[in-house]
């Protein structure tokens, strides 16, 4: 069975200002997305599914659905904030969604196989595409999920602080934690971060985790149980989020199951902010002239 790639595109792009989801980066206007649609394709996924808020519904069909709809099996799920969960009475509204975590999570009555998880406005690389895919096809079991680890130095932005997971592995390759790490930022050839308050110095070749995720189906029943004492937890927190990392985290201390960090040294691409657009934009004009991609288009016959 082919796995399915999941794309997380429910995002407000409050840094970006728009919807950054659906904005035109590639040589003949394509979006980030439809990239690593074409990357997965050619990796062997056998199906995409895109969580996206009822808000955006319209305009992501309208741009994406179309591009996909003769291409590969499609399907869409909503986030919302009160996306019911089985097990959990009505979560109240609130304005800020739940996070990555709970984002997954609403995708479990589609999947069935394992798969991936991506953040829509990212660029991977075809090698990782390829890397994960023969994970979920060859080694993914219950006890055995996987995430992929880019170097830090490939993912920062030369216009503002980021943020990244920054992640730590014993000696078989198995994750062991991920500290969220702030204020990143390359200051002549240091990289400074800061974590919990703590100003530190981190090395290039680090590996950080960008969202890459592969799981087995039934991580879904751990993410329920988790989300609902989550919210108990944090019912009247309305910016508290069940992340991915977060859930990584809980699996690893529970020995539950182990995540293999699998290093990839592609250079990631991501559009934070508005100031990123022209970069990623020569960047994927460079790769494409190369020969990574058609230049007529990802999708020309």
């Amino acid at each position: 069975m082919k796995p399915t790639l999941l794309v997380l595109a429910a995002g407000m792009g409050s840094r970006y200002g728009g919807l950054k989801q659906i904005d035109p980066v590639g040589l003949n206007d394509e979006t980030i997305l439809e990239f690593s649609v074409y990357d997965a394709i050619k990796a062997g996924f056998g199906k995409v599914v895109f969580i996206i808020r009822r808000s955006i519904e319209q305009p992501f069909k309208k741009k994406i659905g179309i591009t996909f709809e003769n291409i590969i099996p499609v399907e869409y799920v909503f986030q919302e904030s009160s996306s019911p969960i089985a097990g959990l009475p009505p979560i109240p509204e609130r304005e800020k969604p739940w996070g990555t975590g709970h984002a997954v999570l609403v995708a479990a009555d589609v999947i069935k196989e394992p798969f991936a998880v991506i953040n829509a406005d990212d660029f991977y690389g075809f090698d990782s595409f390829a890397i994960m895919a023969k994970f979920l096809t060859t080694e993914c079991s219950p006890e055995k999920h996987a995430m992929i680890g880019y170097y830090l130095n490939n993912t920062l932005s030369d216009f503002g602080a980021v943020s990244r997971g920054v992640c730590t592995s014993n000696d078989s390759g198995f994750l062991t934690s991920i500290a969220e790490t702030h204020q990143i930022i390359k200051n002549d050839q240091e990289i400074t971060g800061d974590l919990n308050g703590t100003k530190v110095s981190l090395n290039e070749k680090t590996l950080v985790s960008m969202n890459f995720w592969g799981f087995h189906p039934s991580i879904f029943e751990y993410l329920r149980l988790g989300f609902i004492e989550f919210i108990e937890e944090n019912k009247d927190h309305p910016k508290a989020e069940y992340y991915i990392p977060l859930v990584a985290d809980q699996l690893i201390a529970s020995d539950k199951a182990k995540i293999v960090v699998i290093p990839s040294a592609a250079q990631w691409f991501g559009v934070t902010y508005q100031e990123d657009k022209p970069f990623v934009k020569e960047a994927l004009k460079m790769i494409t002239e190369q020969g990574a991609y058609p230049t007529l288009g990802l999708w020309a016959k």
